[in-house]
C-alpha cells in the first residue's frame, strides 16, 4: 500500500476544520469578496445553497455571530483573586427582535427592578439597577431583583433567526460588585492593622496585637470572594430564569397579587 503523503493527523482540531471549510467554500464558488475577504450575508447564502448547507441553519450561526460578544480573558489581579465579572446566557425564542425586546424590557423593569440605561437601535438595549428607596421598595415587594441588582449593567442583543424565531443573548457585568468586595476587604484589613497597632501600643504581647491583622483580612478576603461568586452564579441563574420565562411567552405577562403575596411569604424565614 503506498504511503499517504498527507501530513495531517488522524484527528483534525477545531481550529484547522474552520480553516480547511473556510478554504473549500472559497474554492467552491468564485464569488469575488470586497478586497478584505469579506463577504455579504447574500453572498453567504449563495455559498450555503450551493454547496448544500441548509440556510436556516447559516441563518442561526450568522445570528450567533451577530450577537457574539467579545469578552477579553480576565488576567488582571482582581480576576485571580474573586473570580471572572461577567455573566451571559442565549437562545432561539419564538418571535420577532422588537417583541422579544419588548417583553424583556417590561420584564426587567417591573421584575427584575432594572431601569432603561440605553436603546440601541432596535436589536440591543441596557439596563441598569434601579437606585433609590423606590428601586429598593419595588424589591422587597416583587421578591426579585436581587440577583441582578449588583450588576453595573445588564444587556439584551435580538437577533432575527428568520421571521419567526430570534436568538437572543443576555449579558451581565458585575465588575461593580466586585470591587466593592475589594474596597471592603482592604477597610478590614486596615481596621485589623490598626487594632493591632492599638493593642501593641497597651503593651500586649506581639502575638496577641498582630492577631486581629492576621485573622480579620484572609477572612475578610474569603467572604468577600465567596460573595462575589455568589453573586455571579446568582445572576447567571436569573438570566437563564429570564430566558425560560420568554421562551414560555411568560416575560411580559403582568404579576398577580396572589404570586406577588406568595413571594413574599417565601421569603419568610
Amino acid at each position: 500500500m503506498p504511503e499517504s503523503r498527507s501530513n495531517l493527523p488522524a484527528r483534525i482540531d477545531r481550529a484547522a476544520v474552520d480553516r480547511i471549510l473556510a478554504r473549500a467554500l472559497e474554492l467552491q464558488a468564485d464569488i469575488p469578496s470586497d478586497g478584505q475577504g469579506q463577504l455579504t450575508e447574500a453572498q453567504l447564502l449563495d455559498l450555503a445553497k450551493e454547496v448544500g448547507l441548509d440556510p436556516t441553519n447559516l441563518q442561526q450561526a450568522l445570528a450567533e455571530e451577530r450577537t457574539r460578544v467579545a469578552v477579553p480573558e480576565e488576567l488582571g489581579l482582581l480576576a485571580s483573586l474573586y473570580g471572572g465579572a461577567a455573566a451571559s446566557a442565549q437562545r432561539t425564542v419564538g418571535g420577532t427582535p422588537a417583541q422579544v425586546l419588548k417583553a424583556l424590557d417590561d420584564w426587567m423593569q417591573r421584575q427584575e427592578c432594572l431601569a432603561v440605561q440605553r436603546y440601541f437601535s432596535t436589536e440591543r438595549v441596557v439596563w441598569e439597577a434601579r437606585r433609590g428607596m423606590m428601586g429598593s421598595l419595588r424589591r422587597v415587594v416583587s421578591g426579585q431583583g436581587l440577583a441582578l441588582a449588583r450588576a453595573t449593567d445588564v444587556s439584551a442583543t435580538a437577533i432575527a433567526v428568520d421571521p419567526t424565531h430570534v436568538l437572543v443573548r443576555l449579558d451581565a457585568r458585575l465588575a461593580g460588585y466586585r470591587r466593592l468586595m475589594l474596597n471592603q476587604n482592604v477597610t478590614v484589613a486596615g481596621a485589623g492593622v490598626v487594632v493591632g497597632g492599638v493593642l501593641a501600643v497597651l503593651s500586649f504581647p506581639l502575638l496577641a496585637a498582630a492577631a486581629p491583622a492576621l485573622l480579620l483580612a484572609p477572612a475578610a478576603f474569603a467572604a468577600g470572594r465567596a460573595s462575589h461568586q455568589r453573586t455571579v452564579s446568582r445572576a447567571q441563574l436569573a438570566l437563564e430564569q429570564v430566558l425560560d420565562r420568554l421562551e414560555r411567552g411568560e416575560a411580559g405577562r403582568p404579576p398577580t397579587l396572589l404570586s406577588m403575596l406568595a413571594a413574599a411569604v417565601s421569603r419568610r424565614p
